[in-house]
């Protein structure tokens, strides 16, 4: 049976340019940015069919209170499976986009042993072939943008994008964000690596990034266990920090205000009463 890996690729060599008009014109996590299917299948009334329900219903409900997580559900059919949101995402906003992949994945890799897909804000996989610990550094997905002359940038953002590239190799945690000047940056691993092999991901990933996308306006490298990306001017659209911020920001600006217009009411209403007790218990003629 190829591996999962394999058959996203050769899936992505005539689909890419499908994948990114969807990504490329919103910067919601929700973007789809690639998927991929394995050969095998299963029958629906069949043991590895009820054990990838269990197993999905675990993912969803993980997902609520943590931004990764994997699972393994044993007995004839083993199936293992694990998701990962962005470093930056909100849960509410971790679990929506699950929810979302695990929609993709049932439309378009149905009754399949195993599955994986990448939106712009989380990534989930599952098969019947263990993966999990395993550092895989396959190339998924790599797409570069037009060169910096052509999309109005200078040659101070491409000194630039290479001090980003230079601070996401950098050592870190597994969540990496990097900005200068005009560009910003972010890389990731999944949370099932340990920090060296992050660390060897992300490294590879990363010079990818600078061989075959230098000089480009943006450019994006997703290995099977990592990936890389990078933004001129926002070239590219994926959803810093500080837009997530500010939605949760502006949600707490409008209950404030709620709040307060309430309590404003209120003290008018006591105001009210306390001045018709005045009138009401002074004495009559005075």
């Amino acid at each position: 049976m190829p591996s999962l890996s394999l058959v996203i690729f050769l899936l992505l060599t005539t689909t890419a340019s499908y994948a990114y008009s969807h990504s490329d014109s919103s910067s919601s996590p929700d973007s789809f940015i690639f998927a991929g299917c394995t050969q095998q299948t299963y029958s629906p009334d069949s043991p590895y069919s009820a054990n990838l329900q269990a197993l999905l219903t675990s993912l969803l409900s993980s997902a609520t209170y943590s931004s990764y997580s994997n699972f393994t559900v044993l007995g004839s059919s083993v199936i293992y499976g694990l998701y990962q949101c962005r470093g930056d995402l909100s849960m509410p906003v971790c679990s929506s986009c699950i929810s979302r992949s695990l929609a993709r994945l049932s439309s378009l890799c149905p009754s399949t042993c195993g599955a994986a897909v990448q939106l712009d804000g989380c990534f989930v996989k599952y098969d019947n072939a263990t993966f999990v610990g395993v550092e895989d550094k396959t190339v998924l997905f790599k797409k570069c943008g037009p060169s910096v002359g052509s999309g109005g940038g200078s040659g101070n953002d491409v000194g630039s994008s290479e001090a980003v590239l230079y601070g996401l190799s950098g050592s870190g945690g597994y969540f990496r964000v990097v900005g200068s000047g005009n560009v910003q940056g972010v890389a990731q691993c999944t949370g099932d690596l340990g920090l060296d092999q992050c660390q060897d991901c992300l490294s590879e990933a990363i010079r990818r990034l600078k061989s075959d996308c230098a000089n480009a306006d943006y450019g994006d490298v997703f290995l099977g266990k990592c990936y890389a990306r990078y933004s001129i001017g926002g070239a590219h659209a994926y959803e810093p920090k500080a837009n997530v911020a500010g939605k949760s920001k502006n949600g707490g600006e409008k209950k404030f205000v709620i709040i307060i217009g309430l309590l404003a009411g209120l003290a008018v209403l006591v105001i009210f009463l306390a001045f018709l007790k005045t009138i009401c218990t002074r004495p009559h003629g005075k």
